[in-house]
């Protein structure tokens, strides 16, 4: 039987190609698409989630949630993936004439379906942490939360100590950090080891396919943007590392450990605080993803590409 997921994304390229995979996989049943503010504005975030989903056209339509205008965000990923996190592709979209909230979507169905739904938070968790504050025990009835985000050992990327979708709303996290959800951490210095190179351009659906043509026309330009502005030859996908570990979770190596985010500092806000020490006297609250199987998770993508061809 399918396992029922709820994507909470801020699209972004890497969360385009991990929806892409996401419906690929017969393990998975994508119940759910919520959009986030984070890598571009929430009203954005919500036209690429509705684009996408119209674009890709899957046979049997997720609901869609449309992020609240008004989120506190502390920053962008525009300089990365341009204004509308594209990279500048044109997707067009139908008028709907009714929008439901990604905070109602989540808890409608977390509610219905009491730990039988994994969440996935590709972005900042802003959508999480209001759905458990309106309802507390949302956390305990969500089955399993994948976070992408934080830092295990290495620095941030958008400041010195924190991680982006951490450092966007840091509040959220540490509220959603603190809740008694049965959670695994994905964060961004080990799932940088699975980085997608371009032999995954090879792997891509057929331009006959609706993922085809949308993967043919982001991917490209992702590798780009990622060449001209970190200097690098491949491309993080951390969000589609969160569905191999929602399919494969051996493919994860974790450790139980307590963690916690700081609100506070002047140079450490957004900072994911993981205490690895060996006798602390703090409890874990989640499991941490230390290492993962690289080339295994780079094949489940390549793979999972294939079926959506």
């Amino acid at each position: 039987m399918a396992r029922k997921v709820i994507l909470d994304v801020d699209p972004g390229i890497g969360d385009a190609l991990a929806l892409c995979l996401a419906l690929s996989q017969p393990e998975l049943e994508v119940v759910a698409v919520t959009a986030t503010g984070g890598n571009v504005a929430p009203r954005q975030a919500s036209r690429n989630v509705q684009a996408i989903i119209e674009h890709l056209d899957p046979p049997r339509w997720p609901r869609i949630g449309f992020a609240d205008e008004e989120q506190p965000l502390r920053t962008d990923n525009r300089e990365l993936w341009g204004v509308d996190g594209l990279c500048g592709a044109t997707l067009r979209i139908a008028e709907l004439h009714q929008q439901h909230p990604s905070l109602k979507v989540l808890a409608e169905e977390i509610r219905n379906d009491p730990g039988g739904v994994t969440v996935i938070a590709g972005g900042p968790l802003s959508n999480i942490a209001a759905a458990f504050q309106l309802e507390p025990e949302l956390a305990m009835l969500v089955g399993h939360l994948i976070i992408v985000g934080g830092t295990l050992e290495g620095p941030g990327d958008v400041t010195a100590s924190a991680e982006f979708n951490i450092f966007c709303d840091a509040e959220a996290a540490q509220r959603v950090f603190r809740s008694p959800a049965t959670t695994t951490l994905l964060p961004r210095d080990v799932t940088s080891r699975a980085a997608m190179t371009f032999d995954l351009l090879n792997y891509l659906p057929a331009e006959t396919t609706a993922q085809g043509r949308l993967l043919r026309t982001l991917l490209p330009a992702a590798f780009q943007s990622y060449r001209q502005r970190l200097g690098l030859e491949g491309i993080y996908a951390a969000e589609a590392v969160a569905i191999a570990a929602a399919v494969h979770p051996e493919l994860i190596t974790t450790e139980a450990l307590p963690v916690d985010v700081e609100i506070e500092g002047t140079l450490t806000y957004g900072a994911t605080v993981i205490d690895r020490r060996p006798r602390t006297l703090d409890r874990p609250n989640m499991d941490v993803a230390v290492d993962l199987d690289a080339p295994a998770i780079v094949d489940f993508v390549q793979r999972g590409l294939r079926k959506g061809s």
